[in-house]
C-alpha cells in the first residue's frame, strides 16, 4: 500500500512539474531602468479605481442614455450648431491662456476666430473661421501651469469629470472661476440674476451633453484587464503633448 502511495505521489509530482521559463522576466524588465508608468504618481489609486467604476455606471445608466436621446431628437445640423457655439465660447479660455503663455500667433489666431465666428458665424453657431483657414489653438490653465514648469502632481479620477491630475484640476477650477467672471459678470452684467442663473443652468447641461456626445471614450470599452493603467498612461502622454506642442 505504501509502495502504491509512493508511486502515485511520484506520478503527481511529474504531472505538476513546471518547466522553466523560456525567457526570464529579466530580459524585459530591469531594476535599474525607469519605466513610464513609474513616473506617474498615483497615491490615491484605491479612490481612483472606485471613481472609475462609478463613472462607468453613471455613463451606462444615466449619461449615455441622455446623450442618445439628445442625438435622436436633434438633427445633425443642430448638434453641430451647439458644438460650434460652445467651441466658440471656449475660445475665450484659449485666448487668455495663450496670452499668459506669451504665445503670439496663438493669441492672434484665437482672437480672430472668436471675432469672426461671433459676428459672421452668429454667436459661434457656424464656424467660418475654420473655412478661412485660421488655425485653432485649444489652451487651458493646466497647460499654462505646465508651460511654466509645474509638474503633473498625483493622478486622480474625479466623478463624472474623469481622469485628471492635481495640476490640471487646479487649472480646471481656475478656468471655471475665470470664465464665470468673464461671462456672467462681464458679458451678461446687465442681465438680471434670474436670467444669469437660467443661462448658467442650461449652458452647463447642454455643454455637458455635447461634450460627452463628442467624446468617443467608453469606460471598460477596451476589454483589457489593464484599462485603468492604460488610461492613466494615455492621459499623461496626451497632456505632455498638449503642453509641449509649441
Amino acid at each position: 500500500m505504501l509502495t502504491s502511495c509512493g508511486s502515485k505521489q511520484a506520478n503527481a509530482d511529474q504531472e505538476l512539474q513546471v518547466e522553466p521559463a523560456k525567457r526570464p522576466i529579466s530580459e524585459y524588465v530591469s531594476e535599474d531602468r525607469e519605466y513610464v508608468m513609474d513616473r506617474i504618481s498615483d497615491p490615491w489609486e484605491g479612490f481612483n479605481r472606485r471613481m472609475y467604476r462609478f463613472n462607468y455606471h453613471f455613463d451606462k445608466y444615466l449619461f449615455l442614455p441622455i446623450v442618445k436621446a439628445y442625438t435622436t431628437i436633434l438633427p445633425d445640423f443642430a448638434e453641430d450648431g451647439v458644438s460650434n457655439f460652445f467651441n466658440n465660447v471656449r475660445e475665450i479660455k484659449s485666448f487668455y491662456n495663450s496670452v499668459l503663455q506669451l504665445q503670439g500667433k496663438s493669441s492672434v489666431d484665437t482672437a480672430a476666430r472668436f471675432g469672426i465666428n461671433t459676428t459672421i458665424g452668429i454667436l459661434g453657431v457656424w464656424d467660418p473661421a475654420t473655412r478661412m483657414g485660421i488655425e485653432k489653438h485649444p489652451e487651458d490653465f493646466g497647460q499654462t501651469l505646465g508651460h511654466y514648469g509645474v509638474g503633473n502632481g498625483p493622478f486622480v479620477v474625479w466623478p463624472i469629470f474623469g481622469p485628471s491630475n492635481l495640476r490640471d484640476t487646479t487649472g480646471l477650477i481656475t478656468d471655471s472661476i475665470a470664465m464665470n467672471k468673464i461671462i456672467y459678470n462681464g458679458i451678461l452684467r446687465n442681465k438680471s440674476d434670474n436670467t444669469k442663473d437660467q443661462v448658467k443652468l442650461y449652458a452647463t447641461i447642454f455643454n455637458a451633453i455635447d461634450t460627452r456626445h463628442r467624446t468617443g471614450f467608453r469606460y471598460y470599452g477596451s476589454g483589457s484587464p489593464f484599462e485603468y493603467e492604460l488610461v492613466k498612461l494615455l492621459y499623461n502622454e496626451k497632456r505632455h503633448i498638449d503642453i509641449n506642442k509649441h
